[in-house]
């Protein structure tokens, strides 16, 4: 049995391009099974990646093509592109560092350990989410300039055409300026009467 079919992202050369897809501790079947299609894989290529790691959580996905070699890990190498595909990790601190482009659900914690690295990110809301707010999020910060926010359909086109050194820098984090910030792109503060309000409590 070939060495590859046991090659694990973390073996690699760390100056392997490298994406990182996760779904945190939720499951989105939409978004992993998009994520391991042709269509994604092929652009991945194109863009000149040769590393995917997609931590999967409970989500459901065609395991058939790779090999399985750990309970929780399946690894393929696909025309170029070492592909493995895992559940859960006590912590992605590792995986966010090591990437330079990461695909995430719209996990309020998640968006925000990303952005404070500093690196592009891609957000895919979940749709079958129940008072889903992820969407919103993921609109507000991407008219900040943060992110790019993509639906899963749109996925391949959204990696194709992210160009990470258009993205606005994250600020140092500062929690009530941020809140600040979503209210009032999310539409949840009247700018104008909130910066009367301000003004008017100074005289």
């Amino acid at each position: 049995m070939s060495d590859s079919l046991h090659s694990d992202a973390s073996t690699l050369p760390s100056d392997v391009p490298h994406v990182f897809i996760t779904v945190g501790s939720t499951r989105f079947d939409a978004l992993v099974q998009k994520a391991l299609s042709p269509p994604v894989l092929d652009i991945l290529r194109a863009k000149g990646y040769r590393s995917l790691d997609v931590q999967c959580g409970n989500s459901s996905f065609d395991s058939a093509p790779y090999e399985q070699s750990a309970p929780d890990h399946w690894h393929r190498s696909d025309r170029g592109l070492d592909i493995n595909v895992w559940r859960f990790k006590p912590s992605l601190k590792n995986d966010y560092d090591r990437a330079n482009l990461i695909i995430s659900h719209a996990g309020s914690g998640t968006i925000i350990d990303v952005l404070r690295l500093g690196k592009p990110l891609i957000v895919v809301p979940n749709p079958t989410l129940l008072d889903n707010h992820q969407e919103e999020l993921a609109d507000a910060l991407a008219g900040l300039g943060h992110l790019r926010s993509s639906t899963v359909a749109d996925l391949p086109q959204a990696i194709e055409k992210l160009d990470p050194a258009k993205l606005v820098p994250f600020p140092q984090f500062d929690g009530s300026r941020f809140r600040e910030l979503l209210d009032e792109e999310m539409g949840y503060v009247d700018v104008d009467h909130d910066h009367k309000s301000k003004n008017g409590a100074r005289r």
